[in-house]
């Protein structure tokens, strides 16, 4: 991506006026719905807490990109590409783009609809030196440099406070289908269709979703149908309320109730995932990352990304 270019103004109103909100010292916080607010430890309490800009920048649907402010809602971001026939990478599950990019989490059907960090082309955001700074392009050519739309991406606003992003889109498809399937190991199911959008198990049964052309998802329900007793449903399963970060084999160690997504490493469990112990590598980059972006640590104290 292009190297980050870092003003104190810019040619958007909204968005100087957000850098002016945020400032440059005192610890501080952005709040979208708060559906993720729990994620990576308590926010220090005195940390003042302001609320990213919303609205639709700049849409092109013929070359399949969208430029957003942080604070507009998943939902409201896919009703708007909705009436060209598009959809981002961002899960909808509630809350705002800021939020999915700044935790970084991924719609559990990304088989089909793709990865955030993959998906985002561009972002804006305040430094913790009170800066807009820019990085990356609204478009994937001819770029090279830093890639900080990916580092950005995960790090729950503590290297910067997220103001607007451009995202890839990818058309909503033509057919789209559930099915359940019984009676065969949902590894099987996996290998054997070309391109699910969604594979999940609870370790006995398996849901798939299918999408694309007519042609194209009755040719994989084919496939389905002589590999187990398949029948179409609604949608997905009820999902349990904690999500899990797995590996691919550790779908089969999982207990109680659960609801894993293949081939993705993600689950979702009836109890909170334990906690996690962090190699010294990884604490020692994450410390760097920090102390180089954010020395004084007023972006989200009381985060931490490891």
């Amino acid at each position: 991506m292009t190297n980050p270019q870092a003003t104190l103004t810019s040619n958007d109103p909204i968005l100087d006026a957000f850098a002016k909100e945020v400032g440059d010292s005192g610890p501080i916080s952005v709040q979208g719905e708060r559906t993720r607010w729990e994620h990576g430890g308590e926010l220090d309490d005195d940390a003042r807490v302001v609320h990213a800009p919303s609205g639709i920048v700049e849409y092109k649907p013929e070359e399949m990109t969208i430029t957003v402010r942080a604070g507009t809602t998943v939902a409201d971001l896919h009703a708007h590409l909705a009436n060209a026939g598009q959809r981002t990478a961002l899960p909808e599950r509630g809350g705002t783009v800021g939020g999915a990019v700044a935790v970084g989490e991924n719609d559990f059907r990304s088989l089909g609809r793709g990865r955030v960090r993959e998906s985002l082309l561009q972002v804006r955001y305040i430094s913790a030196e009170g800066r807009i700074v820019t990085s990356g392009g609204p478009t994937v050519k001819n770029v090279s440099g830093f890639d900080l739309p990916r580092l950005i991406c995960g790090s729950l606003g503590t290297l910067g406070l997220i103001g607007e992003v451009t995202l890839r889109t990818n058309p909503i498809p033509a057919t789209s289908k559930w099915f359940r399937c019984s009676q065969v190991a949902h590894q099987a199911v996996f290998d054997s269709l070309l391109a699910p959008s969604a594979v999940l198990t609870n370790g006995t049964d398996t849901w798939v979703q299918l999408e694309g052309h007519q042609i194209d998802v009755d040719a994989e329900t084919a496939v389905l149908a002589n590999l187990a007793d398949t029948h179409e449903v609604a949608g997905p399963p009820q999902f349990p309320q904690h999500r899990w970060s797995v590996s691919p084999g550790g779908i089969n160690s999982l207990q109680s109730e659960f609801i894993a997504v293949v081939g993705v490493g993600l689950a979702f469990c009836d109890q909170p995932q334990p906690s996690r112990s962090v190699t010294p590598v990884v604490a020692d980059l994450s410390a760097k990352l920090k102390a180089q972006f954010d020395p004084r640590g007023r972006l989200n104290p009381g985060r931490k990304v490891a």
